[in-house]
């Protein structure tokens, strides 16, 4: 039992970090209709420029409190992560919006490749660690819980309930949700609908620069490719839990990371991923728009 919940803890903390990831996927999915396939590299992105920040802070001061180190870290991130997804939504996604479905979807992926070459060819191709921010762990009844675990999971909880509050209950809010309901008619009753798609893929960049930054804490390495596997399988969480749904990413990315602690700690790692898309199929056959995805309704 011991085990188990150990197990349990650990893919809480992947799943927390897979579903904020997840709802920058299901943010611009649910407005315009496209997957940002790029996103998972502006993640990578995040967690290279609080590597960065974390060399200058500690070549500038001698020493930093590891919570105002953080926080910078993540701030920077956000801001550099949302002008990357602002540039690319500007200049490689609005001018093919009206274009066949399947240009922005080429686009997207030209975006993710450029981004993950960009990195490599500035960064280097080899791991990039850095020491240990924290290392505090606490031990109950035999179970380990360490104080990054803790502090991944708050967060996301914060900022899951923020961004919730922002779509439900602001007028950037009810925007985003006249958008998703109708472009043409949002536009006719005043909404700069170019504004706040925008401002839709800055949100969306923030949410991936936090997960770039807390993998970094986490794992303590990064590199040029891990853009993609958690960038496709946050994908995977966002279509699981119901996209369009930021509850739903939420639950997705912790389902996906159940799955791979689980399946790891009882059968073999090597087939994670596997079991991963394999209950992702499983439960779009019996729930094809997800788990708290809504039915698309044909408009007449």
């Amino acid at each position: 039992m011991q085990y188990f919940v150990q197990q349990l803890i650990n893919g809480l903390t992947l799943g927390s970090i897979y579903g904020l990831i997840a709802i920058g996927y299901t943010m611009v999915y649910g407005i315009i209709g496209m997957i940002n396939f790029a996103h998972g590299d502006i993640f990578m992105v995040g967690a290279f420029t609080a590597l960065i920040v974390f060399l200058i802070l500690g070549a500038l001061l001698y020493s930093v409190p590891v919570v105002v180190a953080l926080l910078i870290m993540m701030i920077v991130a956000m801001l550099l992560t949302s002008l990357y997804n602002w540039t690319i939504e500007k200049v490689a996604y609005r001018p093919l919006r009206g274009s066949f479905r399947l240009a922005p979807l080429i686009t997207a992926i030209g975006m993710s490749i450029a981004l993950s070459n960009f990195v490599q060819v500035t960064q280097g191709p080899r791991n990039k660690p850095i020491p240990p921010l924290v290392s505090q762990v606490y031990t109950i009844n035999g179970i380990s819980i360490s104080l990054k675990q803790i502090i991944i999971v708050i967060v996301t909880i914060i900022l899951l309930a923020i961004f919730w509050y922002l779509v439900n209950r602001t007028a950037l809010g009810r925007a985003q949700r006249a958008c998703e309901q109708d472009r043409k008619m949002a536009a006719l009753l005043g909404i700069d609908v170019d504004r706040t798609i925008s401002i839709t893929f800055i949100m969306g960049a923030a949410l991936a620069a936090v997960a770039g930054t807390l993998f970094l804490m986490y794992y303590g390495v990064v590199v040029f490719s891990d853009g993609f596997v958690p960038g496709v399988k946050a994908f995977t969480a966002a279509v699981l839990g119901g996209i369009g749904s930021l509850p739903g990413a939420v639950l997705g990315g912790l389902l996906i990371g159940f799955i791979e602690s689980m399946w790891s700690a009882y059968f073999s790692i090597d087939y994670k991923d596997v079991a991963a898309f394999s209950i992702l199929a499983i439960v779009l056959i019996f729930l094809p728009s997800g788990i708290l995805g809504r039915p698309e309704v044909e408009k007449v």
